[in-house]
């Protein structure tokens, strides 16, 4: 049976529409998901930025080459140079005394500078159990309890230590109220598996239990780690967003590969 010119012609142009199609669906497939998210719960939104172990770099930051303490995402930009074309994002990452140094362990590129602190005193860092957020020296992430971490050597190639813990093994730290009165603009990391760590700012003012809620019941982290909270701040590339404080201590940074 022979065909028309015609028929031909439109057999031919649904096959170009199809590869068309096929290329723009291998392309979608293939192009890397936004690093960082809003998402919604109990009423609050909250940004969440997700770290791939597998794909991205992690590296946690305090002074530039001169010994100076970075006290802000423009002090950070000019310490990273060439590779602060890469930055997917950074947040602040543990609390720190007045001149910017971190308080309580502290480790970066395998070198520590601080030391894991089992003191008793007052404010959020002594709320009992505080936590350790590392990764170690093969890439895998961790969140534990202070003592946890205590327990036994850790070959830590990135680590901070803050607190309260806001998930330990499942369970909301003791202290905790279930929507408490003491609210600020906060921030904090979780581990879901030893790939995947979400570092979350909050969109407003939420209580401990209701952040840490988000945690574990909607990221699904049964370990996770408060950093800080009313100077809690995002550089997100992507989503056009460098915030200006001048008054942060060590930083989250996570570069693409």
């Amino acid at each position: 049976m022979k065909l028309s010119r015609l028929a031909l012609a439109a057999i031919a142009a649904g096959c170009i529409a199809a590869g068309v199609a096929v290329f723009s669906v291998s392309r979608g497939a293939d192009r890397e998901p936004d690093p960082c998210v809003t998402r919604e719960f109990e009423g609050s939104r909250f940004i969440v930025c997700t770290y791939d172990a597998t794909r991205d770099e992690l590296r946690l930051t305090s002074q530039d080459a001169d010994g100076n303490y970075i006290r802000s995402f423009e002090a950070l930009a000019a310490h990273l140079g060439r590779d602060a074309s890469r930055v997917r994002f950074a947040m602040n990452a543990g609390m720190y005394n007045d001149a910017g140094a971190p308080i309580g362990l502290y480790i970066s590129e395998g070198e520590q500078e601080r030391a894991l602190s089992r003191t008793d005193g007052p404010g959020n860092f002594h709320m009992k159990p505080n936590g350790v957020f590392w990764q170690g020296e093969n890439g895998a992430v961790h969140v534990a309890a202070t003592d946890d971490y205590a327990a036994e050597p850790r070959a830590a190639r990135f680590a901070t230590q803050s607190g309260p813990m806001l998930v330990i093994d499942g369970a909301l730290h003791p202290q905790f109220q279930h929507d408490g009165p003491s609210r600020y603009l906060r921030n904090g990391v979780g581990v879901r598996d030893e790939h995947t760590a979400f570092f979350v700012i909050s969109s407003g003012v939420v209580s401990f239990g209701h952040f840490a809620r988000f945690f574990r019941d909607e990221l699904n982290c049964d370990n996770a780690l408060f950093l800080d909270g009313s100077v809690s701040s995002l550089w997100s590339p992507q989503m056009d967003r460098r915030d200006e404080s001048t008054d942060l201590g060590p930083m989250v940074v996570v570069l693409g590969r």
